[in-house]
């Protein structure tokens, strides 16, 4: 498991009690471990009837603060899509979606269409790991079975375990290749541009 305060990966062993709701089919467990690393407690909800969890402390999983390259118009969504995760999934991964999509318009000027097409048109423009994590959108989302999914990017549907988490991370690796990137070589160009004027000599192209 990764820690929701530090982010550290930690073998995960809960502690817990049950109690089984009146009038109803439904058992609840109220659970909690010890991070190893940050030694911060993490309690979580589990229905066992429906084998689902909710995130009850802390209220929503750490993230990597984004670096002040990323525009406010992707980086909003981003946030609100890591704010929303632990209480619903669904609404994390959906606004993950619409900004993918937002970024692939804005950055790659892609041809608008369905999310799915979108992501074919940018595939070779990235390096293999980024074209790997970004085509695995496709495969996670199940395109194929909910086409909702690619058409309608911003919908709330279903998603698979650990989806939404991933569409934080791809998003995160897309915003290093665009903006984080770009502008760490141009200040080092622009020191070395500095470097050469002061030596008389003409600036790097």
């Amino acid at each position: 498991m990764k820690c929701p305060h530090c982010l550290v990966d930690f073998h995960l062993k809960w502690d817990g009690a049950s109690d089984k709701i009146a009038d109803s089919n439904v058992l609840l467990m109220v659970r909690w471990t010890t991070c190893p690393s940050c030694e911060r407690k993490i309690i979580q909800l589990y229905d066992a009837s429906s084998k689902t969890e909710s995130l009850i402390y802390p209220r929503t999983i750490s993230r990597t603060p984004l670096p002040q390259e990323v525009s406010e118009q992707f980086a909003n969504d981003y946030r609100e899509a890591c704010i929303v995760l632990a209480d619903s999934p669904k609404a994390s991964a959906a606004l993950s979606r619409r900004c993918l999509q937002h970024l692939l318009r804005e950055q790659f000027k892609v041809k608008h269409g369905n999310l799915s097409a979108e992501i074919d048109q940018v595939l070779k423009k990235l390096p293999s790991h980024l074209e790997e994590a970004l085509d695995a959108i496709r495969n996670i989302g199940n395109f194929a079975a909910h086409p909702m999914k690619s058409t309608n990017s911003g919908e709330i549907l279903d998603v698979e375990p650990g989806e939404a988490e991933w569409c934080l991370d791809v998003l995160e690796s897309l915003f290093d290749f665009c903006f984080v990137q770009p502008a760490l070589l141009k200040r080092k160009k622009d020191a070395l541009n500095q470097k050469l004027s002061e030596a008389g000599k003409p600036p790097a192209k």
